[in-house]
């Protein structure tokens, strides 16, 4: 079912602008913004100063729309995080997200087949159509794509800020060969339906794709009312190793030590204060409760994008 969007008027949409992870695809940002205006759209564009800024203005934007009917729509402009903010900020109400992907993975983007030509982004958010995708929460806090614990949290908690800006997705190659140095055998007890499990690192899928077009649980869908989650049970160097070698490949799935587990709750316990990401970014510490969200969110997509973008790969 699709989210309510006025045809009898421009879409009023409200832009919130991360000028930090867009700052090398300003010129997308922009042309995007002229191609929406000139579909008709009414665009009203704020800028991110700093961490918890894209929440607290699409907390803003939803209270304006929801009182005096200010925007049909809420555009996160920027990269997993900027988006990960702005659907904290949107809680659950129905005014859709839109998102013009400017960031280094664009994970989200990819899983509903979202292309990155302005004209298309565009056509989108002036007047695509709102659809409803699942969430998961981690302690309150919810996630679109994907949440980790282990490896790539520690990865994304301690990546270099300044050099991600600088260069992208290298600055992930990076401190992946530094956690690879300093790594430690850490177990973490993960909780399904009454069930222990114990594995190295953990990876709980709401979408297939994972650090941009890599595939990480190839049954995992924005449509589907259950979270994926991906055990990668051996611990140590090499094994780590192994399992980046096995996601980047595409042959995850070959692999005997890697086990995938569909759930709606889990719960995950280890070190205390280890942390969980979420959509790249920190957004919470063990111990986890983690579930598919009460609501579902209508997010603008392109024409059969769901159904397009999460076809798994053949095996």
């Amino acid at each position: 079912m699709s989210a309510p969007v006025s045809k009898s008027r421009a879409r009023r949409a409200l832009v919130i602008f991360n000028p930090t992870a867009g700052w090398r695809r300003r010129r997308r940002f922009e042309a995007t913004v002229r191609r929406m205006r000139g579909l008709g759209c009414e665009v009203a564009i704020r800028e991110t100063g700093g961490p918890g800024d894209a929440e607290r203005l699409a907390w803003e934007g939803v209270a304006g729309a929801l009182t005096n009917g200010a925007y049909d729509v809420v555009v996160a402009a920027g990269g997993d995080g900027t988006i990960n903010e702005v659907i904290g900020g949107l809680s659950d109400d129905d005014v859709p997200l839109g998102i013009l992907p400017l960031g280094t993975a664009n994970v989200l983007a990819g899983e509903i087949g979202l292309k990155t030509s302005p004209r298309q982004l565009a056509e989108v958010l002036a007047r695509g159509i709102a659809r409803p995708v699942y969430l998961g929460v981690a302690n309150g806090r919810r996630f679109a794509v994907m949440a980790g614990v282990g490896f790539d949290a520690h990865v994304v908690r301690d990546v270099s800020l300044t050099l991600k800006r600088w260069t992208g997705k290298l600055a992930y190659v990076w401190q992946c060969l530094v956690q690879l140095v300093r790594l430690e055998p850490i177990r973490y007890r993960v909780t399904i339906s009454g069930q222990t499990h114990e594995a190295a690192s953990v990876i709980v899928a709401n979408g297939h794709y994972y650090g941009g077009r890599f595939v990480c649980a190839p049954e995992a869908r924005l449509d589907a009312p259950d979270l994926q989650v991906v055990l990668f049970e051996r611990a140590g160097r090499w094994n780590a190793l192994r399992y980046l070698w096995g996601i980047v490949t595409g042959r995850l799935r070959d692999f005997s030590d890697v086990r995938i587990i569909s759930a709606e709750a889990l719960v995950i316990d280890g070190p205390e204060g280890d942390p969980v990401q979420g959509d790249g970014d920190i957004i919470a510490r063990l111990p986890a409760q983690i579930s598919l969200a009460r609501r579902t969110l209508p997010l603008l997509q392109p024409d059969g994008s769901v159904e397009t973008a999460s076809t798994a790969p053949p095996r």
